[in-house]
């Protein structure tokens, strides 16, 4: 395990201890307030000079004062569990056992914020905060709203940062971008009728029919896309009528689509024209309303571009430098998410974005959820010697 030294400490304990006591506090998106507080007293407890919970419940916190700010984010919330007895070790039991930190959040994303939260302790204790401010934010509701929180943090500190870090699980491969997604809802009107005279009516499943085979074959012709390629699922599907008896005159599907770089917003409203022509059908973004556990409203609009960041970029030559020491040899592979991630604001405020942090993606979400003990170390490392290197 990598050596971690801060004020003559053993900084790597309390970092692994710090992450388990994160795991263990229950924090369901919209029920993080709990978490929130302990972030924010382990913040000042390492001495950040400046530590707040903002309006909208996001910590933030800060280490130094210098003309360039580098963002290190992190959000608080996590899925809920519903399955608990069947986990190896109970979800939120915050267990280090076999190398491994388990429970809900250890990977996504408990772990690095963990690590990040030390790492700007560990840089001022190295000396590489000269000229520097390190912003170190823990937000709020991105399970459901991703970049809304971190949207009101950037809005709020007086300085825009040059750089930012999105600690997302990358298991320590520096990931240079992730797909766009755009979140539809289609609706077709029918004309309600009896059960027993359908023909008086005009059945809005039936309306909505073709339109789902025209979803299913646009997701083959994406599939047929070299390279990188977006993709389009149906997710959810319901119907309205007076009762059991009567024609539907109304019907709602849900669609998903993941989007790469070159695709805009203009092609999201070509497709989905192309999906309702000829149909008695509309379409709109699946606009989404959430209240944070402070009160407030926030109000998600799910359309976000892909994007990427070049190898050739000051970051991503700082993140090169910094996993070559770290890990001792330089990277051979990098990674590209798939998913979104709460680097959509910043991306969209225009600040050069990398995605870095302790675990396997692909364990998220699901039962005995767990991060490599190693791998929580040395994201620490790297980010606290990325600081250096900015």
């Amino acid at each position: 395990m990598k050596e971690l030294v801060l004020n003559g400490s053993d900084a790597a304990s309390e970092l692994l201890a710090f992450a388990a006591d994160l795991v263990r506090i229950q924090s369901y998106s919209g029920q993080e307030e709990p978490l929130a507080r302990s972030i924010a007293s382990r913040m000042e407890a390492l001495g950040f000079d400046q530590v707040q919970i903002d309006r909208w419940g996001n910590v933030v916190g800060r280490m130094g004062q210098g003309e360039r700010a580098i963002l290190f984010d992190s959000h608080m919330d996590t899925v809920t569990v519903t399955d608990a007895e069947h986990w190896q070790a109970p979800p939120f039991s915050g267990a280090i056992a076999g190398g491994w930190l388990w429970g809900r959040g250890a990977v996504d994303m408990k772990s690095g914020l963990a690590a990040s939260v030390y790492a700007a302790a560990l840089a001022r204790s190295q000396g590489l905060l000269e000229g520097k401010t390190v912003y170190v934010s823990g937000t709020v509701d991105e399970e459901y709203c991703d970049g809304e929180g971190l949207q009101h943090v950037l809005e709020a500190l007086p300085q825009l940062p040059a750089y930012a870090v999105v600690c997302e699980p990358s298991s320590n491969l520096i990931t240079t971008g992730h797909k766009g997604k755009a979140q539809v809802i289609i609706r077709t009107q029918g004309v309600s009728a009896h059960g027993s005279a359908p023909e008086k009516g005009v059945n809005a499943v039936y309306e909505m029919a073709e339109i789902i085979q025209r979803v299913e074959r646009l997701n083959l012709e994406l599939a047929q896309r070299g390279g990188r390629r977006g993709t389009l699922v149906l997710s959810q599907i319901s119907s309205q009528g007076v009762s059991l008896n009567a024609v539907p005159s109304a019907c709602e599907i849900y669609l998903d689509r993941r989007t790469v770089v070159g695709e805009t917003d203009e092609t999201i409203r070509r497709e989905m024209e192309r999906l309702t022509a000829g149909k008695n059908a509309a379409w709109e973004l699946g606009v989404l309303r959430r209240t944070t556990w402070t009160g407030e409203a926030i109000t998600y609009q799910p359309l976000h571009t892909a994007w990427e960041i070049g190898l050739e970029h000051p970051l991503a030559r700082a993140f090169i430098q910094a996993c070559s020491v770290v890990q001792g040899a330089a990277p051979q592979a990098f990674d590209y998410w798939d998913f979104s991630t709460n680097a959509v604001a910043t991306v969209r405020a225009g600040i050069p974005t990398i995605g870095f942090g302790p675990g396997e993606h692909k364990l998220a979400h699901m039962r005995d959820e767990r991060c490599p003990v190693e791998q929580v170390v040395e994201a620490c490392a790297v980010y606290a010697r990325v600081i250096g290197e900015l």
